[in-house]
């Protein structure tokens, strides 16, 4: 087993098998010091599927967020159309990782949609009547992901479980939208 798998088990998440851990991607290492080090940190991986970018990072320790960690991650989550960054709400990060979590999955996930302006919202509302005037998405506090080894409507039903923000399902685009707003859930 890879570091990265090690570290990322170690997260306090779920002990995984060989088998469920076998030919995970490569991921980025991150420069903080790994959950192993410390077991009340909480880590996460990403990939953004727009512009390749991976990253590996522990995100929390205990009750406070890593800034660093933040820092990278919003970078990873901008709008790519047009490079534009904006902070990502922490409780996003926390609603993924306690997802994968409740998935006895790793916390790796594959992002279709981070942070949007809003001039691409916009334009996407212009082309679509699944996207929301007043999207989360203008605020860094929702996201559209896959979980890696897991189907998309295990993934939803698992954050409609939790009871806590947004939850949609996009199963003809297979992926889920996951937000910090106040619970509610639908599918696309």
């Amino acid at each position: 087993m890879n570091r990265v798998r090690r570290r990322l088990l170690a997260t306090g998440c779920v002990a995984m098998g060989a088998t469920a851990a076998a030919g995970l991607p490569r991921l980025a290492r991150a420069r903080t010091p790994t959950a192993v080090d410390d077991p009340a940190a909480k880590r996460i991986a990403l990939k953004n599927l727009h512009t390749g970018e991976e990253l590996d990072v522990v995100f929390r320790r205990g009750d406070a967020p890593v800034e660093e960690s933040l820092a990278a991650i919003q970078v990873l989550l901008r709008d790519f159309r047009n490079n534009e960054q904006h902070v990502i709400d922490p409780r996003l990060l926390d609603y993924l990782h306690d997802v994968a979590c409740g998935l006895g999955a790793l916390p790796i996930f594959s992002v279709i949609s981070g942070y949007r302006s809003p001039q691409t919202n916009e334009q996407l509302r212009e082309h679509s009547n699944g996207v929301a005037r007043h999207s989360l998405h203008l605020e860094g506090r929702a996201i559209d992901v896959r979980l890696a080894r897991v189907n998309c409507d295990q993934l939803a039903e698992c954050a409609r479980s939790l009871a806590r923000g947004g939850v949609g399902y996009y199963r003809t685009s297979d992926f889920v939208h996951l937000d910090t707003g106040l619970y509610r859930s639908w599918k696309g």
